[in-house]
């Protein structure tokens, strides 16, 4: 499922370093692969224990976890939405992503200069708010041009819809706010939102990259950024990106717990990043378990179980039949499908069922 997180910020903030981080989340988390698809771009697997826990009763030949896309945006600048520097590519990038890990520098460190020569996380992230805001009031005044005659002379009930919810945007756009912040009622309402692609209506993550001391805790800038935030329909993860760096040199994965527990972490801030970054994208996970192979599976959150069928194979979908569902809980602590079967743990389930996460399944199908 190639949804994809963007990861943006201002020049010399650690975007990069982070990015590099992830690059390496292999050695953080578990023996998977991290492939490039292209300079930018990374395929990670999502560290997750219930696989790890799965694969150790099943004892399966393969195993295939779970893995979300993130993308190293190019750094931007004031004017981006006016095409400077490389603002054009900036925010074209933007708008192939889903969602949007917005890191701030949180650190003192005179070795490394700031962009505006001091650091002030709450200013950087207005900078990069306002020119995501200018080119979405771009696009929302080019649509309500196009709408506003129609909406108000003729008797179009669909058009007079489309002017109310650009009418709102604009207006909170105006005012400051993101896309986001607005929040629409009906379906028809909510899905012309979404089909306008605004760069603002994305969720976002700020990424608070902190000195190794403020790797628990945060610190001053940390602060600030929640109090500025406070009302955005966003999260704030801490994570202090020279210290992920120095861990992911690190040879064994003894070395590595050895040195998260001296700074008081149980475990990495790439490894809460990528989780963080796969519920922020809104997905869950089911198993397939049996000897041969156990894979996670990527889904959207309420997915039905034809829908999730079809992930592993179009035709599971087109013939779906039915879903034999198992709970994580139950199979772990009885140990095994048929024990499971026995306890009468196993429940069947038709099209409408809506999948969990965690849930260890197996499709029935006739094509």
């Amino acid at each position: 499922m190639a949804l994809q997180c963007g990861i943006v910020g201002l020049p010399n903030v650690g975007k990069s370093t982070l990015f590099n981080c992830l690059s390496n989340a292999k050695a953080q988390s578990a023996n998977f692969p991290f492939c490039t698809i292209e300079p930018n771009v990374g395929v990670i697997t999502v560290p997750d224990e219930r696989l790890n826990k799965l694969v150790e009763i099943v004892e399966p030949k393969n195993v295939v976890p779970a893995t979300v896309e993130i993308v190293d945006i190019a750094g931007l600048v004031k004017g981006a939405s006016k095409g400077e520097g490389l603002g054009n590519k900036f925010l074209a990038n933007i708008r192939e992503t889903d969602a949007i890990l917005h890191v701030l520098r949180c650190f003192d460190n005179d070795n490394i200069t700031h962009v505006d020569g001091s650091v002030d996380p709450v200013r950087d992230k207005e900078i990069i708010d306002y020119e995501l805001q200018l080119k979405d009031l771009e696009t929302v005044e080019a649509r309500i041009a196009r709408t506003q005659k129609q909406a108000q002379t003729g008797g179009d009930k669909v058009a007079k819809m489309q002017y109310e919810v650009l009418k709102q945007i604009k207006d909170a756009l105006d005012q400051g706010h993101p896309a986001r912040s607005v929040k629409f009622e009906t379906p028809d309402e909510q899905k012309f939102a979404r089909e306008l692609f605004l760069l603002t209506s994305k969720p976002v993550m700020y990424v608070c990259n902190v000195d190794d001391a403020s790797a628990v805790n945060g610190n001053k800038y940390v602060d600030a950024v929640r109090e500025a935030v406070k009302n955005e329909d966003a999260q704030i993860l801490i994570v202090a990106a020279q210290t992920e760096a120095d861990i992911a040199e690190l040879d064994t994965w003894e070395e590595r717990q050895e040195f998260l527990a001296e700074i008081g972490l149980e475990e990495s801030g790439v490894a809460r990043l990528i989780r963080a970054a796969y519920a922020l994208l809104n997905l869950q996970t089911y198993f397939t378990a049996g000897v041969v192979e156990v894979r996670a599976w990527t889904f959207l959150r309420g997915s039905k179980a034809p829908q999730c069928a079809g992930i592993i194979h179009t035709d599971f979908e087109k013939g779906f039949i039915r879903a034999e569902v198992i709970k994580y809980d139950d199979f772990v602590s009885l140990g095994s499908e048929a024990a499971v079967k026995e306890a009468g743990k196993m429940s069947v389930e038709g099209k409408e069922y809506v999948v969990q996460d965690g849930d260890i399944m197996h499709f029935r199908f006739n094509v």
